[in-house]
């Protein structure tokens, strides 16, 4: 199966910049379109956005647009989240999450561990 592992999290000051990554293995990893998540402790896991498996398209959540950025980088199984002008509502363990491109559906089928954000106050 895929396996997706996350890093690049951290502490950072309100207004800074983190930019996430996301390591894919066991499959072709231009096969899949590419998501990243977000959960807050006492919260529901929020979608931040997406990338298409040939990174054509991306789609980001109205609560990170203008501030945040997908990419993907097929040919070394990579993908990433830049995060601008972080605020401290950002903080929560960030996983990145795969899934073929397919109708019937909008289920992720392959996900990462997370990686912690935490922006102060």
């Amino acid at each position: 199966q895929l396996q997706l592992v996350e890093s690049g999290g951290g502490l950072v000051q309100v207004g800074g910049s983190l930019r996430l990554s996301c390591l894919a293995s066991g499959r072709t990893f231009a096969d899949y379109n590419l998501a990243w998540f977000r959960q807050a402790p006492g919260k529901e896991r929020e979608f931040v956005g997406v990338i298409l498996a040939d990174a054509s398209g991306t789609y980001l959540a109205p609560s990170v647009e203008g501030r945040f950025t997908i990419s993907r980088d097929n040919a070394k199984d990579m993908a990433y989240l830049q995060m601008n002008d972080l605020k401290p509502e950002d903080t929560a363990l960030y996983r990145c999450a795969a899934r073929i491109p397919r109708v019937g559906d909008e289920a992720y089928d392959y996900w990462g561990q997370g990686t912690q954000v935490t922006v102060s106050s």
